[in-house]
């Protein structure tokens, strides 16, 4: 069945019934304060217009009136929402396969928190949406704010002259982000658009695509290739030979680029944060936006800003762009890490392999094993907490640390850092590796999860 995740209610499409969203949908218009409307956006699924329907419904027989934005992606959509000061509905999956789909709930004041999940879980149980209602319907403008936020701010010649492709798949920002950065000046290219959904996990990339970009890149002659997960949250941005940035590496070059001085981060991102030595305090919290925003709410009198692995970015403080002020934006974004980094790579004629590379020598490979029940992938957790290291590769000296904020996370002798958690959203079982270079944390990975397949197999 249907449960909360590290971020938004998670399920198989098919058990995401009419009935039990629209029960969720009216629950949430009738438990958290509203200006009479609900704003609500989708992404690509084939499932999703459905739910979105569903979801118009519910909310409807719970009083309200609904602002369609269509299929946006879920920063554009939390935007509009916060901006007009009322309640939005994501239907979205996000980066998991798309036999699987989601809502995501945010508050006028922002996204629900952990405490918001149980109350909403709670008052779902007390309600009944009315199948008679027909939803009164409006159509929202989410996108064109949204490539307004950025072409303010940065400027129409942040991007002047830069080749940039933009593998679109079904990414529900596919049409809003190559907008922004045609704004910008830069000349892009559409590459890959799909009639199907493609799940992309920006902690996960595969050879094959690897391969696929570095294609895109010589064949094109392309400075960089970015795109999204399936909602748009979640960035990617590869260099001009194809090779991906990390999501924890493009996190702390956008927060020196806007000049933050607190980051908030999870236990699994890179290190590398803290030898930076540019920021004045960094804080960990466990896997989630929602632990990255309780976090930044801890926060004051500093610019803040938060940040996870799979590069989604959370402003926090009124930041100054190229061009203009940048307004906060307390939700996981795409948009700004890529525009951040493209901005400064351009403003410094640095390119973005060398402004990676001119960071501490620490880095991550993160990948993960699909289709493992939770409760196997607690197993595991355990027996790595126990002492049983087994399934870990050899040669990495004794563990000097053990870190349960979040699973089992390992630091070794050697400096190499293994961490092992169930995924929040999906059966997965994710393994974040960290080391010296690349190609180390790489090998790492790859070793632990031939182990862990072996364990799980047997």
């Amino acid at each position: 069945m249907p449960e909360f995740g590290t971020s938004g209610l998670r399920g198989l499409a098919d058990d995401l019934t009419d009935d039990l969203c629209a029960a969720y949908a009216r629950a949430f218009a009738e438990t958290f304060p509203n200006d009479g409307r609900l704003f609500l956006g989708q992404d690509l699924r084939d499932s999703s217009a459905r739910i979105a329907a569903a979801v118009a419904r519910g909310a409807a027989s719970g009083g309200l009136s609904i602002v369609d934005c269509g299929v946006v992606p879920t920063p554009a959509l939390a935007l509009a929402s916060l901006g007009a000061g009322t309640t939005a509905i994501m239907v979205t999956g996000s980066h998991i396969p798309g036999d699987r789909n989601g809502l995501k709930f945010y508050r006028a004041e922002g996204e629900i928190t952990k405490a918001d999940e149980i109350a909403l879980r709670q008052a779902v149980g007390a309600t009944k949406p009315s199948t008679g209602v027909r939803p009164l319907v409006t159509q929202g403008q989410a996108a064109s704010a949204y490539v307004a936020r950025y072409v303010s701010a940065f400027g129409a010649d942040a991007l002047a002259g830069m080749k940039i492709g933009f593998w679109s798949h079904s990414s529900a920002a596919r049409n809003v982000l190559p907008a922004i950065l045609t704004d910008l000046g830069a000349e892009v290219t559409d590459l890959g658009r799909t009639d199907h959904f493609v799940a992309v996990d920006t902690e996960a990339i595969g050879g094959n695509t690897r391969d696929l970009l570095g294609g895109w890149c010589s064949a094109h002659g392309l400075e960089a290739i970015v795109s999204t997960d399936g909602d748009g949250d979640r960035p990617l941005l590869a260099d001009a030979t194809g090779a991906v940035v990390p999501g924890d590496i493009l996190g702390p070059l956008t927060a020196r680029f806007l000049e933050a001085e607190t980051i908030v981060t999870t236990v699994s991102a890179n290190t590398l944060v803290e030898r930076m030595e540019a920021f004045d305090d960094v804080r960990r919290t466990r896997i989630g936006s929602p632990y990255v925003i309780a976090g930044m709410e801890e926060v004051t009198g500093t610019k803040v800003l938060g940040y996870e692995p799979n590069g989604g970015v959370l402003l926090g403080f009124t930041a100054q762009g190229p061009a203009g002020p940048l307004a906060p934006l307390w939700t996981r974004d795409s948009a700004l890490p890529i525009l951040a980094v493209l901005a400064d790579a351009r403003a410094t004629d640095v390119s973005i392999a060398n402004l990676a590379g001119a960071l501490p020598p620490r880095r991550t490979a993160t990948d993960r094993l699909q289709n493992i029940p939770r409760e196997r992938s607690l197993a595991q957790v355990a027996l790595l907490l126990s002492g049983e290291t087994d399934l870990l590769p050899q040669g990495l000296g004794a563990i000097t640390h053990v870190d349960e904020t979040d699973g089992a996370r390992l630091t070794f002798e050697s400096g190499a850092i293994v961490t092992l958690r169930p995924s929040g959203n999906a059966p997965e079982l994710r393994c974040y590796v960290e080391a010296d270079d690349d190609t180390t944390a790489r090998a790492l990975l790859a070793e632990t999860l031939l182990n862990l397949r072996g364990r799980l197999s047997g």
